[in-house]
């Protein structure tokens, strides 16, 4: 068993940031290699926002925003690579799969090694950038903390950010009054 990366949607924003949002579930490797020989200026605003901050699932070829640790067997992550590589063939123009394999087992191989010091269900992003030419990763980590302003502890077991209050349906709220004032 290995683990690697699989995307994640914590909310809709992934569909709405993204020209093509990554399903759910999905392996996912960083994807960088779609930019090379890119300049900054020629990428469209969806196009930069992947670039910056964009994991590939490999399904879709579509981006998201986080991915999260998970365990694959050797059978999956080879199912990996040979996905990725039909995905370079069909999409990218690589000549056949014997060409494109290498190359997508270099990237499965990059992704994996993402995950080999993180326990599983750990959050990854990333954060890409141009820089004097070249393009610059930084990957990291997202766990809860375990005290903050919104934790059980300081809250005594309250962590949402509204409570609900059952009223009885036939008393009436005076909306000007609680408002204060004329």
């Amino acid at each position: 068993m290995t683990r690697l990366p699989r995307t994640i949607r914590l909310d809709a924003s992934d569909t709405v940031v993204f020209a093509h949002a990554a399903e759910p579930g999905e392996w996912a490797v960083p994807g960088t290699f779609l930019f090379w020989g890119r300049d900054a200026e020629s990428l469209t605003r969806k196009e930069a926002i992947a670039f910056r901050s964009g994991f590939l699932g490999l399904a879709s070829f579509g981006h998201s925003t986080l991915v999260v640790v998970q365990p694959a067997s050797t059978a999956e992550r080879a199912a990996m690579v040979r996905q990725l590589a039909g995905q370079l063939v069909e999409r990218l123009g690589a000549p056949d799969l014997a060409t494109a394999l290498p190359a997508a087992e270099e990237e499965v191989a990059l992704a994996e090694s993402l995950c080999r010091d993180h326990p599983e269900n750990t959050l990854i992003a990333l954060y890409r950038r141009f820089e004097g030419g070249n393009i610059r990763e930084q990957f990291r980590t997202l766990t809860p903390r375990r005290e903050t302003a919104f934790g059980q502890g300081y809250l005594q077991g309250h962590d949402r950010a509204f409570h609900i209050v059952e009223e009885d349906a036939d008393a009436a709220i005076d909306l000007f009054a609680l408002r204060g004032g004329d």
